[in-house]
């Protein structure tokens, strides 16, 4: 068979999906159920028309296929779909709309808006029931064909163990592109990241894992663009195998699989914030891009009693169809091509509830679900559940059982209420400083499942949780609308930046005191990148369109004092690595003890003896210790002879004396770390009342007798 334009075209195959390039040609193969003819488009630039449209000739179990034995890595395509526009029954194929692989593995130039764009007569009186005749081709992106080959040498998969896991949540392009020691091309980039020193600092720092804000293709919607805004955060995926153009400063996949190669030369783990439960196609009246165009009543959950209209439970517009049984196998497809062709390792899943949803609500059975567990490359990388959504019965913290780690949002609002000085907030924190067994201690489940963090991309930065009481989203162009409302935040007396010395002494202590909390917590640590030396947004809790200074890291900010708050976080994590006692990998509850009948956790009020329920009951309580004995299980890793550690916090405004506790072995406690101060290194006696200042936290260790 012959092209249009005379070129051979042959049957090919279903399988992969995608283009394929086998080094004598090309392959191209596209799902689409309801189709009734599909058209390959070549390009010879981004921004030309297409000079060849090549029919698919064979169609095979819902796949359009065909080979073209003359094309090569370089080819850019796309598609025309033709079939029924029946916007009443799902169906909006145009085939004047060009539309993008679902398996492109790299994609070409960006959306530029316009109403060509969209299946149906925008402003038109019968809305999206209208047919739009325009082409689109000139505005689109374009699909490349890759070669994938890259030498990948000795690099191994680190497969860190979760006990030893922090996590350093960033975003690939605004963690390096104000890096002073990097040149202008490789800011904001794959090889920025990749570079000596940004590795060097994740390293020293004590990081093990660098968690990245989605970084597949991603489109910026319609709106932001016209307000002068880009899609930053990167939640409105457009292709889930293709990374984003603008994050590699050569162009080629190749600079991608570097930058993992590197930091897995430093230790440090790549886990990807994955958006598979929506496209950047939005809703019903959105743009015709790809998925909606190839096959939407495939793609996309439809109302049943209404299916021109999109099921939207993530608050975007639309919701991906995993109950598809191919729709399921491109997010399956995808997560395997970048765990074993990117070598990436684990996955952050962005509203992970939307992925369990079937006709009947959620279901942590469900078969997406099971089909991660079940295989075998999958089920041993780290998966991360975001565990909501905004659809009904969304919140299922907890709910999402064994091999999942899920992101605790109720340890951030504790931790924030507590170091606020909220009445009644000690019960729950001493919860979450334990590993949050009340949510997670089922079906054989351990304290690594809870993500501990105060702070993430989506809200505040540490440093403007404690200078800010308001949300200051102006430059968002929603009037101060969107984000939080209530950040649980205090800002010391005055909202922003301040000169006033006690002020600043106040919330670099605050800080201090919740980066302490965090990385000595039972469970799973995870940092806001800049959060170390006091990244500010400027009161912005919603920075989601603002790719600018407002987001990006600024590095020549990292004066004397902010040097000394990354050796406080150094300080920590060196801590949590030789003290396995703060990464216990079981649920403590009092029932194990040691030889000597010290329990192997044991909280203890101000007054020396244990907390009673009373005092757990008062809302005035605000002041604890938290002994944690290594001795009571071996299971641990190798605890040294003096794994004993007293953890004591006070979030009151007064100094409190607080009785050291007493043991049956032991010559007494020396301070490992006070967050306000450096250690005194002097021994403390056993029941000694020891002077904790107001909003303070110390650990001790147990010196052993001499």
């Amino acid at each position: 068979m012959a092209s249009r334009s005379g070129q051979r075209v042959l049957p090919g195959h279903p399988w992969p999906l995608g283009a394929t390039w086998d080094g004598r040609g090309v392959n191209f193969a596209l799902f689409s159920a309801h189709a009734t003819k599909v058209e390959l488009c070549l390009f010879p630039r981004v921004d030309a028309r297409e000079t060849e449209r090549i029919v698919l000739p064979e169609y095979t179990d819902h796949v359009w296929h065909g080979y073209l034995p003359d094309a090569a890595p370089g080819v850019l395509y796309g598609y025309r779909v033709h079939g029924p526009y029946e916007p009443e029954h799902g169906h909006r194929f145009n085939p004047h709309k060009l539309l993008l692989d679902p398996y492109a593995r790299m994609i070409r130039g960006e959306v530029r808006w316009s109403d060509a764009l969209f299946g149906y007569r925008v402003g038109s009186p019968r809305g999206d029931l209208s047919f739009d005749r325009r082409d689109s081709a000139r505005a689109m992106p374009k699909c490349e064909v890759i070669d994938p080959a890259f030498s990948w040498g000795i690099e191994q998969r680190l497969s860190r163990r979760w006990s030893e896991t922090v996590i350093y949540e960033a975003h690939l392009r605004g963690f390096t592109m104000r890096h002073p020691e990097l040149p202008n091309p490789l800011r904001g980039t794959a090889a920025g990241l990749a570079s000596a020193p940004v590795i060097d600092y994740l390293r020293d720092l004590g990081i093990t894992a660098v968690e990245l804000l989605p970084v597949h293709a991603h489109i910026d919607s319609r709106h932001l663009v016209e307000k002068g805004l880009r899609n930053y955060w990167g939640y409105d995926t457009i292709g889930f195998f293709a990374p984003e153009p603008r994050y590699l400063s050569t162009g080629k996949l190749y600079e991608f699989k570097m930058m993992v190669a590197r930091l897995h030369d430093a230790g440090i783990e790549v886990i990807l914030d994955v958006v598979y439960n929506h496209t950047g196609e939005g809703n019903q009246l959105g743009p015709t891009l790809c998925f909606r165009g190839i096959d939407n009543a495939s793609y996309y959950r439809l109302k049943p009693d209404a299916p021109r209209e999109c099921i939207d439970d993530t608050g975007t517009g639309n919701s991906l169809n995993l109950s598809h049984p191919r729709v399921m196998q491109m997010v399956m497809d995808s997560l395997r091509y970048w765990a074993a062709e990117v070598h990436v390792d684990g996955f952050r899943f962005d509203l992970a509830t939307a992925l369990g949803r079937g006709p009947a609500g959620f279901d942590a059975h469900c078969s997406f679900f099971n089909a991660l567990h079940q295989d075998p490359l999958l089920a041993r990388v780290k998966l991360i559940a975001e565990p909501w959504d905004l659809g009904p019965g969304g919140y299922q913290l907890g709910c999402f059982g064994g091999g999942w780690s899920e992101w605790n949002d109720r340890y951030r609002d504790s931790a924030r209420r507590f170091w606020r000085g909220d009445p009644g907030a000690l019960p729950e924190l001493a919860t979450r400083l334990t590993g949050s067994a009340d949510l997670f201690d089922h079906d054989g489940r351990h304290p690594r499942a809870s993500i501990n963090f105060v702070t993430n991309h989506d809200g505040f930065t540490l440093q403007d949780l404690v200078s800010y009481e308001r949300k200051h989203n102006e430059a968002n162009g929603e009037e101060n609308r969107d984000g939080r409302d209530d950040g649980l935040s205090r800002n010391f007396g005055v909202e922003g930046p301040s000169d006033d010395g006690q002020i600043i002494a106040s919330r670099r202590k605050q800080r201090r005191n919740m980066l302490a909390t965090l990385l000595f917590s039972q469970g799973t640590p995870m940092l806001l990148a800049g959060d170390e030396f006091g990244r500010t947004q400027q009161g912005n809790n919603n920075a989601y369109a603002q790719d600018n200074e407002t987001s990006w890291v600024d590095w020549d900010a990292i004066d004397d004092a902010a040097r000394d708050d990354v050796a406080f976080v150094r300080l920590l994590l060196r801590l949590r690595r030789r003290h396995p006692a703060l990464r216990w990998p079981r649920f403590l509850h009092g029932w194990a003890v040691c030889e000597h009948g010290v329990k192997d956790i044991t909280w203890y009020a101000p007054e020396g003896g244990e907390m009673t329920p009373e005092r757990w009951q008062d809302p005035e309580a605000r002041s604890v210790g938290l002994l944690l004995n290594g001795r009571a299980d071996t299971s641990i890793d190798a605890p040294p002879p003096d794994e004993i550690l007293l953890l004591v916090l006070n979030g009151s405004e007064g100094v409190v004396s607080f009785v050291l506790p007493g043991l049956p072995f032991g010559a007494g406690w020396v301070e490992l770390m006070a967050a306000d101060r450096r250690p005194d290194l002097m021994l403390h006696d056993f029941g000694e009342a020891y002077p904790l200042d107001a909003r303070a936290v110390v650990l001790f260790h147990l010196a052993v007798e001499v």
